[in-house]
């Protein structure tokens, strides 16, 4: 807020706020359209998702859980959360990132190509960041490594020179540690 009583044309200086990744679960109820809003709120606003994996969670309350790996200042961070919760299908909206430690995992599988000391070497790798090998033939391997974003990262970037030629990822998959549960708001 400004604080200077004197009228100006001209804007306030501008402040350097830190970007942050948060990683954010809504709980929503598992409808056709619903995903759809909710990316529409994003996508309207123009703010990015890095990250989304959405699934049935609760089948019997056919509820889905979506989660959303996005970037912002504090404020813009705040307001998208603010924003979520006041959609019509969303009963949970959860900043894992800042509410209590969690574990956050994502799945890729990773296609190298080559022959002789390349592909001996990204079985090495593999090996060394316990991916597994899902396909194998004389001239490629298919790998699958579950982790942390930023360990699927330097898996990926150590493939490269070795003959990486195709990245499937899944998205970002987040639980909370510990025995609380995500669930829906209680009925009043």
């Amino acid at each position: 807020m400004n604080t200077n009583t004197a009228t100006t044309h001209y804007p306030a200086a501008a402040v350097s706020e830190r970007v942050e990744t948060r990683t954010l679960c809504v709980l929503v109820d598992n409808e056709p359209g619903v995903l759809a809003r909710v990316i529409g709120l994003f996508s309207g606003r123009g703010y990015n998702i890095d990250s989304l994996t959405v699934s049935e969670t609760e089948h019997e309350k056919h509820l889905s859980r979506i989660t959303i790996v996005t970037r912002g200042t504090p404020m813009v961070l705040e307001q998208i959360k603010n924003q979520l919760d006041r959609l019509v299908p969303v009963h949970r909206v959860l900043d894992l990132t800042t509410t209590s430690p969690a574990i956050q995992r994502e799945l890729a599988m990773v296609k190298v190509r080559g022959k002789g000391k390349e592909r001996t070497q990204a079985r090495k790798v593999a090996e060394s960041f316990d991916a597994r090998v899902i396909d194998e033939t004389a001239e490629s391997y298919v790998f699958e490594i579950t982790g942390a974003s930023d360990q699927i990262e330097r898996f990926i970037s150590q493939m490269l020179p070795l003959g990486l030629v195709e990245v499937s990822r899944t998205g970002v998959v987040a639980i909370a540690r510990g025995a609380d549960v995500m669930g829906a708001r209680a009925e009043s």
